[in-house]
């Protein structure tokens, strides 16, 4: 049985009549006071929070978002929905609060398809008042098939068993520019050896309402890269929103061999020991 990532609108709507989901906003917290869904909880530091993937940068990333995921009343045995602008804004946050989840443990955790772009189209209702949240005790548990650290990177360069894939932008992977936060924010440039570029756009078609393309398409992208659905893959853009996207996009098209490096091109980046290169690609 294929996992459920996707929610519409109505299936969205349903259940929160139902009283069985909760809706997490990710967007910024004066952005979510301009209008929400009814009844979500705001979570920006989705979007924000830089990680590591070191013994101690992973615990802290499980006790923080353990904490965040507790203090808007995420729990284990209640259905999360994730939801932001759309799939093309905030580089794909509201997959990287999927992720997370997923990551932590939750069992029962999805998307909103089409994001708050997509409700208000719709004319569905929203509300400006933030509704104080209701605590819970979410302890993480997390599923380390889904994460993927620098060690498992440097493992698989020059290996022809773990694919890299880089889905940031192409000025990033050219070396043009450090980050999407400015020029310099990262102190290198460039991108990991070996790793094959995808840019995360390509997988959506970006129509008034983004939305990932269709699996076929999705499948045929990859295969010109030599990356097929039985390909082992680990997936890294800057800071594992953009690769949170592809991750998606990927589990739709059928791909199961799939971890993300969280920590990304800023842990990569400032390790002056790690190769990294810049420029056109050989071979370009």
């Amino acid at each position: 049985m294929t996992e459920k990532i996707l929610y519409t609108l109505h299936e969205t709507q349903a259940l929160l009549e139902q009283g069985a989901v909760l809706v997490v906003d990710i967007r910024d917290q004066d952005t979510f006071a301009e209008g929400h869904i009814p009844g979500a909880v705001n979570m920006p530091e989705i979007f924000s929070f830089l990680s590591e993937s070191t013994p101690e940068g992973l615990a802290a990333l499980q006790n923080t978002f353990g904490a965040s995921f507790s203090r808007v009343g995420v729990a284990h045995d209640h259905k999360v929905v994730f939801y932001e602008d759309s799939f093309d804004t905030r580089y794909g946050a509201s997959c990287r609060g999927y992720w997370l989840a997923r990551y932590l443990g939750h069992p029962d955790c999805g998307i909103l398809d089409g994001g708050f772009w997509a409700w208000q189209q719709y004319g569905l209702p929203e509300e400006t008042a933030e509704i104080p949240p209701i605590p819970s005790r979410f302890l993480p548990h997390p599923n380390t098939a889904l994460m993927a650290t620098r060690d498992d990177v440097l493992a698989a360069l020059g290996g022809s068993e773990t694919i890299l894939l880089d889905n940031r932008d192409a000025n990033e992977w050219l070396g043009h520019t450090s980050s999407p936060y400015g020029f310099d924010f990262a102190p290198r440039r460039g991108r990991i050896p070996t790793a094959r570029w995808i840019e995360w756009y390509s997988f959506m078609s970006r129509d008034a309402i983004p939305a990932f393309r269709p699996a076929h398409e999705i499948r045929a992208l990859c295969a010109s890269q030599q990356i097929y659905p039985d390909s082992e893959i680990i997936i890294f853009c800057f800071k594992g929103s953009r690769a949170a996207n592809t991750y998606v996009a990927l589990k739709l098209a059928g791909f199961n061999r799939l971890r993300v490096y969280f920590a990304s091109w800023n842990e990569w980046s400032r390790n002056p020991s790690l190769p990294i290169e810049s420029g056109e690609p050989r071979g370009a």
